[in-house]
């Protein structure tokens, strides 16, 4: 055995990282090697010699094959003693070849008996005891290592359909393959050694096809970091001496979808001058408490059909949610109108409201009373200016899409369609008002502010009528953008626009509600860098939320058509393209693609039914059904 470096020449068999390398060459203080993965060049300290050699083949070094040797023979002759490799090599082979020592080195510290480190160290031999531990730790791991084969393939009968899951026994083979498809990984190794590609979606599909979940398992919002429980951060209750401007004289009406748990808005008239109420958890959630930093982690608050995961603790919302109690705290908006409909006067001030809940079919039908009536012809005022300045208004399906358990927690999916009501056109265009409100009072007021804007679109001069129209509007939009300069929302109509109606549910409205809040109490006021950033880090978990809820909502709706299979629906066709077909199916609120129907035109509609669902990619195929 060779015990110098100085030794090492061309073919020396080395060890680089416990595994046999050659030496190949030697260049400028490096020593070329090449070792199962390749060549490459390596320090002198980086390598031990095992044989001098030569050995001008890796791979008879590696495949090497030699007699078997009495290892407990060796293991009794060198009790008490430190032999070298070489001397325990020679006592138990007789021989010791430059082709064979990775072998040997390999049984060697497989071994029970013996304790090797480098070969140039001595080699110490374990006690009885050591061995007997060894031993039954080798025959443990064995064990585990045939068990987990075995349940790799069971796993493999599984997605043949030949077996079916034993949980107790298989389950724990699956965790790692969940926790790849939840992202909580990006590795699993029952997959590799099962052959499958290791991809959340491939995970997915193994966890159904296996049956360790059941179909309706929704895992998108955990594969963008979304939490399912709402916001546990502490906040502070309101109050009770805050000064406020007492309002709740006025009739102030919260108007919402019939399933909405969390009113943050509401509308009252006074003379001339319209009130836009907003919900002011701001008074409490101060900048950087623990529940603003716990909000702007989350941007906004999670709306899937499972249930909503709040950006603030359901105490926030218990408090200042309007109309949950019989008198609200709100941050209030008075607007004062000119001639021509814009706004003439904003003042803003905390105040205590009265609130009555309508739903929008309710409201609608009380759109000639005389406290609501002022409110739908200024809606209508506001509709008209807009359109004069260029908005686009885009009026697509929409459906609300909810999940029941029953007992047995088996879920039932819905669908209602949301019908466009002349008080839902109303609100909008209260919330509008706000906005742009909000927007001019903070320019007006040099204050730091986030300001929404958007590039005005290209539309096509000639679009079809129906919904082809307004898909193709819908595709024409550019993204909104959110920053401390104000600049045209070109799809609203406004000058200068920014969103504040919904600080329980969006981080940004939280946060220009925290500048307001500042000014009205003579604050020091966030500076623009700082509201910058708040905005943005606030934004970008935002759309994660958003991709949550879209991923989500695609899940509910492909185990909806997968739970039946009898379904069959209306589509209109928005687009064609070459031999491919755009439609939508309004009662699924859905768009997919389809091979283009003969004599096919835009806004045909068509009856399809579904196929080829595959929950673990969300893709579906919709096909034509005759008539």
């Amino acid at each position: 055995m060779i015990d110098s470096r100085m030794s090492i020449s061309e073919y020396t068999v080395v060890l680089y990282k416990g595994q046999p390398a050659l030496v190949t060459g030697f260049d400028t203080g490096k020593i070329t090697i090449q070792t199962t993965g390749g060549s490459i060049k390596v320090r002198e300290k980086d390598i031990e010699i095992l044989h001098k050699g030569p050995v001008k083949s890796l791979d008879s070094l590696t495949h090497a094959v030699v007699p078997d040797g009495n290892l407990c023979e060796a293991f009794e002759f060198f009790q008490n003693e430190q032999p070298s490799f070489s001397e325990v090599a020679e006592l138990i082979w007789g021989t010791y070849p430059a082709e064979a020592a990775w072998v040997i080195w390999k049984a060697l510290t497989d071994s029970p008996f013996f304790e090797c480190t480098r070969p140039t160290s001595p080699i110490r031999i374990r006690s009885t005891e050591e061995v007997l531990q060894r031993e039954h730790k080798d025959a443990s791991r064995k064990a585990a290592e045939q068990e987990r084969q075995q349940a790799i393939s069971r796993i493999k009968d599984m997605l043949a359909g030949k077996a079916t899951l034993d949980r107790e026994r298989d389950g724990k083979y699956l965790q790692d393959v969940e926790a790849l498809a939840l992202l909580s990984s990006d590795k699993s190794k029952t997959l590799k050694e099962a052959g499958i590609a290791e991809t959340p979606q491939e995970a997915h599909r193994v966890l159904l096809q296996t049956g360790y979940w059941e179909p309706w398992k929704n895992p998108w919002p955990s594969r963008h970091g979304m939490k399912l429980t709402s916001a546990r951060a502490p906040i502070d209750p309101p109050d009770n001496s805050d000064n406020r401007l007492d309002l709740t004289h006025l009739s102030s009406w919260a108007i919402d979808n019939e399933w909405s748990a969390d009113p943050d808005d509401a509308l009252s008239v006074d003379g001339q001058a319209i009130w836009i109420h907003i919900a002011d958890p701001s008074s409490t959630v101060t900048p950087d408490s623990p529940a603003d930093c716990e909000a702007r982690a989350r941007g906004a608050t999670l709306y899937i059909p499972e249930g909503p995961a709040r950006m603030l603790s359901d105490e926030a919302l218990s408090w200042y949610a309007l109309g949950l109690s019989d008198v609200s705290r709100a941050l209030s908006f008075r607007l004062t109108f000119t001639g021509t409909g814009a706004i003439d006067e904003v003042a803003i001030h905390r105040t205590f409201i009265r609130v009555t809940r309508l739903t929008y079919e309710q409201a609608s039908a009380k759109k000639n009373d005389p406290l609501l009536a002022p409110l739908f012809e200024r809606a209508m005022r506001n509709i008209e200016r807009r359109h004069a300045a260029g908005s686009i208004q885009i009026d697509l399906p929409e459906v609300h899409l909810a999940v029941a358990f029953s007992q047995d927690k088996k879920p039932e999916v819905s669908f209602t369609s949301i019908v466009s009501e002349d008080s839902s056109d109303m609100v909008r265009e209260m919330m509008l008002l706000a906005g742009e409100a909000a927007a001019r009072f903070a320019f007006k007021h040099k204050i730091p502010f986030q300001y929404v804007s958007q590039e005005r679109p290209d539309i096509p001069h000639e679009i079809p009528e129906g919904l082809a129209g307004q898909w193709r509007k819908r595709r024409s939009m550019r993204g909104r953008k959110v920053g401390t300069i104000p600049a045209d929302h070109a799809g609203l109509g406004l000058g200068m626009y920014s969103q504040v109606t919904s600080p329980l549910r969006r981080y940004g409205d939280l946060v220009a509600h925290q500048q307001i809040g500042r000014f009205l109490d003579g604050k020091p006021l966030l500076d623009s860098d700082d509201m910058l950033m708040r905005i943005a880090q606030g934004d970008s978990a935002a759309r994660e939320t958003t991709l949550s809820e879209r991923e989500s909502n695609a899940h509910w709706t492909l185990y909806f058509l997968e739970s039946n299979p009898d379904w069959k629906g209306q589509a209109i066709i928005v687009d064609i393209v070459g031999s491919q077909a755009v439609i939508l199916i309004p009662e699924l609120a859905m768009e997919s693609k389809i091979p283009a129907p003969s004599n096919a035109s835009r806004n045909d509609t068509i009856t399809v039914r579904a196929s080829g669902i595959q929950l673990w990619d969300q893709s579906v195929v919709f096909i034509p059904v005759e008539q």
